[in-house]
């Protein structure tokens, strides 16, 4: 997966300098780890902040790893509310459950569940939901114990992101003080997120259109900035993902927002390509429009992504041959017993398997092929994982759609359910292997770490099903559009499409920009790995290019000024920065999307009462 394709998972933390092979500190045996209270709190901050994750997805596509925030949220509610501290290796507990839980998100419910739903129109009830995102999930947690012992202790795979986790939590509890300093930012900007929402909500404000607009070809009519998107969000939520991803990858929503919606989407208008929307100045023809820029955009990601993930060809090898193997060591001694993995091996292909065929009517070979097919997959994704710090769920699961559709072409349910499998587990293998960096760098049991992760999946489906269902009740209606354009969904939709119909079903001229996009895609994707360093930042990250293509422009614009307001905060207080901006940057996405999911419980309470 490329920097930030919409299936992505970017940290709550800057990325740590990854650390050199070495010894892992001893085995802590004394030190409370599996309590209670660590599974407990870990579930609990992971089915709320599951929540924050679908809200993101939907919205943009992308989710975020939480496990820095859960640190934050647990240390400062058990040093406010407890006698008995907290322990660090507790606390490892606690981010690995609620990590897992928030990652329930690419487990399918912001791609190929509303995609399916969309293209056939069937829907799956609450426990079938709880029961498939499970079993997904699962197959990448028992993928992950297995790979333990060569990519963490044989290997020495760097995981910046268990890195950076590692040494926040040793830094929270060599100085409190600093600890609660980040989590008063935390909680600050959680409550200004919230806070915008709310008034944007009791206000009824909307995007605004600045003024001015582009002429149509035939000069009798003009395209309003309002009707291309080129307007000013109120959304704070945006300004926080853009503090997190960066400058470069801002400037390149900023490239891609220009290139689609000011110069591309009018003369897709103008040629009859795309159609315009009511005829009103002050409205966003988003929807319509969209119908045909997916396409290229969809294309740009795709190629791009899968072209970075081959540039990891080493990484790929080694995940499938290994690189050599180690003595037992003090650092196996607590990893789960090989019977028990071979055993969760067996359980998970039957979990995984047979909801394909109860639930989408899959053949029994396809649905046990597409999970095997995944074991392999998730361990080229945990391999990736481990040397970039990213997780390429969406090309994973791209590949899956590939090879199934090819397989069985026409089988709308078995391309993207298939799919599914390979991208759920994907981005639970990764998870819990930087959490099981994380554990190995500070002395935790792995085997412990193991249990934790299962629970939080189980109580991230649980949570984030309902969340899922009460924010879109009515995805073939509600997604797609200005408010909901889940870029993630378009994606898994449109090849799933190609599958089922044929490129004749596509819009006009599409096939052709897809084919210039993708080449263009390529093109950026093979720059970034090929030039230095210094002059490959200055290149255009294709994901980005690609996202700006399926989202509204009001969200590229207001990610691109997030990133310039984290940039000028970075030269003009380097160290505050450092300390704080991620953290309150995570709060402003976190409060937001909070409160658009109670707001969207509310109307649907309302609603219901109404009746």
């Amino acid at each position: 997966m490329n920097e930030r394709e919409p299936d992505a998972t970017p940290d709550d933390a800057p990325p740590a300098e990854a650390r050199p092979a070495g010894d892992y500190p001893a085995l802590d045996r004394t030190s409370p780890q599996l309590t209670f209270r660590a599974v407990a709190a870990g579930c609990v901050l992971g089915g709320v902040l599951s929540l924050s994750n679908i809200y993101a997805g939907l919205k943009i596509g992308w989710g975020f790893n939480m496990s820095i925030t859960a640190m934050l949220l647990a240390f400062g509610w058990f040093r406010l509310t407890s006698k008995r501290p907290f322990g660090m290796l507790e606390n490892n507990i606690n981010q690995t459950a609620a990590s897992a839980a928030a990652s329930i998100s690419s487990a399918g419910l912001v791609a190929p569940i509303p995609a399916w739903t969309i293209l056939t129109g069937k829907t799956l009830g609450y426990l079938e939901l709880v029961v498939w995102t499970a079993a997904v999930s699962l197959v990448g947690v028992v993928v992950a114990i297995g790979l333990r012992r060569q990519m963490i202790v044989v290997d020495r795979l760097p995981f910046p992101g268990g890195v950076a986790s590692a040494e926040t939590i040793k830094q929270m509890y060599a100085q409190g003080r600093e600890a609660m300093s980040r989590v008063t930012a935390l909680g600050l900007g959680a409550a200004a997120g919230a806070a915008t929402k709310l008034a944007a909500h009791l206000a009824k404000l909307h995007p605004w259109g600045l003024p001015g607009g582009v002429a149509a070809k035939s000069g009798a009519t003009t395209y309003t900035f309002a009707n291309l998107g080129i307007s000013v969000d109120p959304s704070v939520l945006m300004l926080g993902i853009g503090a997190i991803i960066g400058l470069r990858a801002g400037f390149s929503l900023l490239v891609g927002a220009v290139a689609s919606w000011v110069w591309l989407a009018p003369l897709a208008l103008d040629a009859g390509w795309a159609q315009p929307g009511p005829p009103n100045p002050l409205t966003p023809w988003f929807g319509a429009i969209n119908k045909w820029m997916l396409w290229p955009g969809v294309s740009m990601m795709v190629t791009a992504s899968l072209t970075s993930v081959a540039f990891g060809w080493r990484s790929i090898r080694r995940a499938l041959v290994g690189s050599g193997e180690a003595r037992a060591s003090p650092e196996d001694a607590d990893d789960v017993p090989r019977k028990v993995f071979l055993a969760a091996v067996v359980c998970v292909l039957i979990l995984a398997t047979v909801p394909q065929v109860a639930f989408f009517g899959i053949s029994w070979w396809l649905a046990a092929g597409s999970v095997l097919f995944t074991f392999l997959l998730a361990v080229v994704a945990g391999r990736v994982s481990g040397e970039t710090g990213i997780t390429p769920v969406g090309p994973m699961g791209k590949v899956t759609q590939l090879v199934f559709g090819a397989v069985s072409p026409g089988d709308v349910a078995g391309n993207l359910m298939a799919a599914n499998v390979t991208g759920g587990a994907a981005s639970q293998c990764g998870d819990l292997l930087h959490d099981l960096k994380t554990g190995a760098l500070i002395g935790a049991s792995p085997r412990q770490q193991a249990v934790s992760q299962t629970a939080g999946v189980l109580a991230g489906a649980v949570a984030g099903c309902v969340g899922y269902l009460v924010l879109v009740p009515d995805p073939k209606g509600m997604l797609l559009t200005a408010e909901w354009p889940a870029p993630a969904v378009a994606a898994w939709k449109a090849v799933a499409e190609v599958f089922r119909e044929g490129f004749s079903a596509m819009p006009p001229m599409a096939l052709d920009a897809m084919a210039i996009a993708g080449v263009l895609g390529v093109v950026l994707a093979v720059l970034e790995k090929v030039l230095p360093p210094r002059v490959a930042g200055w290149v255009p990250s294709p994901g980005s290019i690609g996202l700006a293509m399926v989202v509204p422009a009001w969200n590229s614009l207001s990610m691109f000024l997030g990133a310039v307001l984290a940039a000028l905060l970075g030269r003009w207080r380097p160290g505050w920065t450092k300390r704080l901006l991620i953290v309150i940057a995570a709060g402003l996405v976190a409060g937001e999307s909070l409160v658009g999911v109670g707001l969207a419980i509310w109307d649907t309470a309302a609603g219901i009462a109404g009746r």
